[in-house]
């Protein structure tokens, strides 16, 4: 088992731990040497097991408000996955059916004689301007 030497206000600390967890270890022990430095700043001079337990119960404080914002994202993110499976499993919509008007024979007639006249005139007009 490896053994760290951990800097936590100021003082060091022989930890003993698994292999491969001494950055973790590290890691670890930063967070709490942050808290106790805000400790130290704030009151100064104190017994180490009393800034240790201070600094633990302050990082345990967060800890405590991090699991409840955790606790908290994992509800939003399991309803969210349920109208999200709910959206995905909806029956497909019917077919909406749309309905196209049928043209009179009228309106046919009438379209036909126009372009023949549109015809013509594009006619008269081709041999006029061949003169």
């Amino acid at each position: 088992m490896p053994e760290v030497t951990i800097q936590i206000g100021g003082r060091g600390f022989e930890v003993s731990c698994q292999e491969g967890e001494e950055a973790f270890l590290h890691s670890a022990a930063k967070m709490l040497d942050d808290e106790a430095q805000v400790l130290s700043d704030q009151i100064g001079r104190m017994p180490e097991s009393r800034m240790l337990l201070m600094a633990g119960l302050m990082l345990a404080d967060k800890a405590a408000g991090t699991d409840e914002k955790i606790r908290a994202l994992e509800a939003k993110l399991a309803a969210v996955e349920e109208e999200l499976y709910a959206v995905k499993n909806m029956p497909q919509p019917e077919p909406e059916r749309i309905e196209v008007a049928v043209v009179p024979p009228s309106v046919t007639d009438t379209l036909a004689e126009l372009a023949a006249r549109a015809e013509a005139l594009a006619s008269v007009i081709e041999e006029r301007s061949a003169e």
